[in-house]
């Protein structure tokens, strides 16, 4: 049987459980140890989900109390869309729950989130490796089969 999982957003008095759920998820993405983000990054990203100019968003899944899952998101303009769009831009789960429905509940959260907002497009990415991810993400997404690059300025 599949626990009763809560979406809902994140709160000042989550940070002691937001963080591990965090670091595990930056852990995941190879950011750990001497490439650990800077603790500012860590710190500025909370206190943006609070501040109400910021497009950027948090949920959080909970089981019984205890969170579960995270997922970040935030709010642009497009030059393909008159109205905007909706990154969903980190997604974590914690390894003893998953399979269990909580990256799907957080992302449909995100995605009726984003309909309250008026926007249609919501959008994300993973590395190639994340083969569990990738099942979950085939299922409620369109991989559109561009490749994402970067450069750090």
């Amino acid at each position: 049987m599949r626990p009763i999982i809560r979406v809902r957003p994140i709160e000042p008095a989550d940070r002691a459980d937001w963080l591990p759920l965090w670091e595990g998820y930056n852990a995941f993405y190879g950011r750990q140890g001497p490439t650990a983000l800077d603790p500012v990054v860590t710190q500025t990203t909370w206190q943006r989900f609070f501040e109400p100019g910021e497009p950027v968003h948090a949920l959080v899944a909970e089981v019984a109390g205890q969170l579960v899952g995270l997922v970040h998101f935030l709010y642009h303009r497009s030059t393909t869309r008159a109205e905007g769009v909706c990154y969903l831009q980190d997604l974590f789960t914690s390894p003893a729950c998953r399979g269990q429905g909580a990256g799907r509940a957080l992302i449909e959260s995100v995605c009726a989130q984003a309909q309250a907002a008026g926007v249609r497009r919501v959008y994300w990415q993973t590395h190639e490796t994340n083969a569990a991810g990738r099942l979950l993400y085939d299922q409620v997404g369109v991989h559109g089969g561009f490749i994402v690059y970067s450069r750090d300025v």
